[in-house]
């Protein structure tokens, strides 16, 4: 069975995430979006640990694989999925010589190598890999030049994307060709223009935490879904401060500083992957561009938030009409939608045919889009 995958979100015990992230929000939220299995993000921490045991096994038929974010040498970020947690307590129990705050932040640090991180969560019998690989902040490709640099010999099961990239970017690095691409929300809020906005539909032999898991390791990957690229805070090479852009070869002339008000300039993702292609890219599985149904809702309406009162109202009207989030924006043929909301229908029939007008992030800041009013 196909089964949709957002395996990389977080707590209110990491920093920056809204206290409204409990368990129960969570899977209703799946269940509205149409993700069949979530992780559950900060694994290590017992309270978190504790609020999930209850729903590990729910009604809801969504499966809950046992999850962390590890932050370790050069401060770059690790994503590990385990089958329960028993495997994560072994995981801890692996890195609590090397870090204080394992058990009090979601997203812990350790003075460890990446390759010694990835080598703990196989111990433990879980799997490992890079987050949001291309960011160029806490990304491996921003202080790496090669997996191999990160990771040594200790071989990882995928690389996460990250919301700036999708898999054309690593498409054409040899030393990517056999490493499976996920794709994850990396989930800081429980709205639905936020859980699922990315995910990773995989072919799965059972729906349990060891399945998701035997499934990615088998490279069992039907297809990404998440945002365009340019929509990314980082997708282009600009000024952190005033946010001007640039080519790769007019920040080189620029020494890397802005010429308007001498701030860093940080790569854009864009650039470092045509910086790392090194070989003929080869085929991956498809990615589907989406664009998440409040946004999409908010374009339409002429309205700044995806949150508005407005926008709310169409986007439960829709989600009582028919069963998802991604039903309506992937599967439902459009006149079907345009029996609940016309503008919507031909906004998503907009979006299915790729006439989307892109202005790319970056420095720090998301990327916009339009769609056309004909």
């Amino acid at each position: 069975m196909d089964l949709n995958c957002d395996l990389h979100l977080h707590s209110p015990f990491a920093h920056g995430v809204s206290r409204r992230m409990t368990p129960e929000g969570l899977l209703a939220a799946s269940v509205q979006k149409g993700i069949g299995a979530i992780g559950t993000g900060d694994a290590l921490h017992p309270e978190w640990q504790k609020a999930w045991r209850p729903h590990l096994e729910n009604d809801l038929g969504i499966v809950v694989v046992p999850t962390i974010e590890v932050q370790a040498e050069k401060r770059v970020h690790h994503l590990a999925l385990f089958p329960d947690f028993d495997a994560v307590e072994a995981f801890g129990d692996l890195l609590a010589p090397h870090g204080n705050n394992l058990r009090s932040e979601g997203r812990p640090h350790v003075h460890l190598s990446g390759g010694d991180v990835v080598h703990a969560a196989h111990e433990a019998g879980g799997l490992a890999g890079p987050s949001h690989a291309f960011t160029p902040w806490t990304g491996i490709y921003a202080a790496f030049g090669s997996i191999a640099a990160c990771y040594g010999d200790e071989p990882i099961d995928f690389l996460e994307l990250g919301l700036s990239a999708d898999s054309s970017y690593g498409a054409g690095i040899t030393e990517l060709y056999d490493v499976p691409f996920i794709s994850s929300s990396d989930a800081h809020s429980p709205e639905l223009h936020r859980l699922g906005r990315e995910f990773t539909r995989l072919a799965v032999d059972r729906p349990t935490p060891g399945g998701v898991l035997d499934a990615l390791k088998r490279g069992r990957v039907v297809m990404n879904v998440g945002l365009f690229p340019e929509e990314g805070k980082y997708n282009e090479t600009a000024c952190i401060r005033c946010l001007r852009h640039f080519s790769l070869a007019e920040a080189g002339t620029q020494g890397w500083r802005c010429p308007d008000d001498g701030s860093p300039l940080k790569m854009g993702v864009h650039d470092r992957a045509r910086v790392l292609s090194d070989g003929e890219p080869r085929p991956r599985p498809p990615y589907l561009h989406l664009i998440p149904l409040a946004m999409v809702i908010a374009e339409v309406l002429g309205l700044a938030s995806p949150t508005a009162k407005a926008v709310r109202r169409a986007h439960e009207a829709l989600l009582a009409a028919f069963s998802t989030e991604i039903a309506v924006l992937v599967d439902l043929p459009e006149s079907e939608i345009a029996a609940v909301d016309p503008g919507v229908a031909r906004a998503i029939g907009a979006l299915r045919a790729g006439r989307v007008v892109l202005h790319p992030g970056g420095g720090g800041c998301y990327g916009t889009f339009e769609i056309p009013r004909d």
